[in-house]
């Protein structure tokens, strides 16, 4: 019963990536995003770069629970941006260690995190390029409604991606319009009458 009572305090813990902000749009100016919600996004993208990698070797399901866990330390320490990295400590080693060790399956969970940030296999290079692509992908929408700082933070984010995928779907994602893919044409007769009939006059 003790194990499911630490898992229940694990599961309440997680909960407060939801609640964490991503520090990094305090410098940008505009938009905000917890800790949770970059992570939601990010495990998407892993699983999507993963797919289309032609390496059939691949272990899918290992990029989904390095891009699940890949900022589970931040319940703890929370989001430390480039500038607040200058300057502290992470220790994000013992906070992870702290979160999962009562645990039975925290092992695995720190197996997982440690190959992710050793980036020496497919599977970490492309959850690595996934978390940068959903940063990426959250600045395109703050230059979409006019942010030109963060435009010009986009450059040196292209140059941390690795895998050819990554490299590509970032340069999609730079020319994509973020509402285009509901509002793609403008000029369609929906957004004016909702397809009803219009009676004559």
């Amino acid at each position: 019963m003790s194990d499911f009572k630490n898992i229940a305090d694990f599961l309440f813990e997680v909960g407060m990536l939801a609640k964490t902000p991503r520090s990094g749009f305090f410098f940008l100016g505009s938009g905000e995003q917890s800790v949770s919600e970059h992570t939601t996004r990010t495990i998407y993208i892993g699983y999507t770069l993963a797919m289309l990698n032609s390496d059939q070797n691949i272990d899918t399901n290992k990029v989904i629970k390095m891009c699940i866990f890949h900022d589970l330390a931040e319940a703890r320490i929370s989001d430390l941006n480039y500038v607040h990295q200058k300057y502290t400590e992470k220790k994000e080693d013992q906070a992870l260690k702290d979160v999962t060790a009562s645990i039975p399956f925290g092992q695995d969970i720190q197996a997982v995190v440690a190959e992710y940030e050793q980036r020496e296999t497919i599977e970490s290079k492309i959850a690595k390029d996934a978390d940068n692509l959903e940063f990426l992908i959250s600045l395109k929408e703050q230059v979409d409604i006019g942010n030109t700082r963060a435009k010009s933070w986009i450059p040196a984010i292209k140059k941390r991606l690795d895998t050819p995928e990554a490299i590509k779907l970032a340069e999609a994602i730079t020319n994509t319009e973020s509402d285009h893919w509901w509002f793609g044409d403008k000029n369609d007769q929906w957004w004016i009458t909702r397809n009803k009939k219009i009676t004559p006059k």
